[in-house]
C-alpha cells in the first residue's frame, strides 16, 4: 500500500519538476530581452528565484526520495533499463544544476548568453524525458 501512495507522490514531483525545467530556461528567453536593471528584468529575477527555490528545488528532492525509495522496495535496482534510467536522470539533474547556474548569473546580471541559447537548452529536458519515459512504460532491456 505504501509503494502505490509513494509512486503517486513520485509521479506529482517528476509533473512539478519538469513543468519548472521547461519554464524557467523560456522564461530566461524573454529575460534576454529584458534591459539589466529594468523593471521587466527585475520582474523576471523574482519570478525565477521563486520558481526555483519554491518548486523546482523541492520537487527534484522529493522525486529524488520518492524514487530511490521505490528502486529499492520494488527491487528494480537490478533492471538494467533502471540503470539506464538512473543516468537520464542524472542528467536532468545536472540541467538542473546548470539551471541554478543561470538563475544566479541573471541575478547577479551577468548573463552572455543570447535568447536562441536558452531556446535550445529549452529542448534538454524534453530529450531526458522521453527517453526516460520509454525506459519506465516499455522496458525494453
Amino acid at each position: 500500500m505504501a509503494y502505490d501512495w509513494i509512486k503517486a507522490l513520485h509521479v506529482m514531483a517528476v509533473i512539478s519538476w519538469m513543468a519548472g525545467l521547461f519554464y524557467l530556461p523560456r522564461l530566461m528567453v524573454y529575460h534576454c530581452e529584458a534591459a539589466p536593471g529594468s523593471v521587466q528584468s527585475e520582474t523576471f529575477k523574482i519570478m525565477e528565484r521563486r520558481l526555483l527555490k519554491a518548486i523546482m528545488n523541492p520537487a527534484m528532492i522529493v522525486t529524488w526520495l520518492a524514487g530511490l525509495y521505490l528502486v529499492w522496495a520494488g527491487g528494480w535496482y537490478v533492471a538494467p533499463w533502471m540503470h539506464a534510467k538512473f543516468a537520464l536522470v542524472l542528467a536532468m539533474s545536472a540541467f538542473h544544476g546548470r539551471c541554478v547556474g543561470w538563475v544566479r548569473d541573471f541575478a547577479e546580471d551577468r548573463n552572455t548568453k543570447a535568447g536562441r541559447y536558452f531556446r535550445i537548452a529549452n529542448e534538454v529536458p524534453t530529450l531526458l524525458m522521453i527517453g526516460i519515459v520509454i525506459l519506465v512504460i516499455v522496458k525494453p532491456f
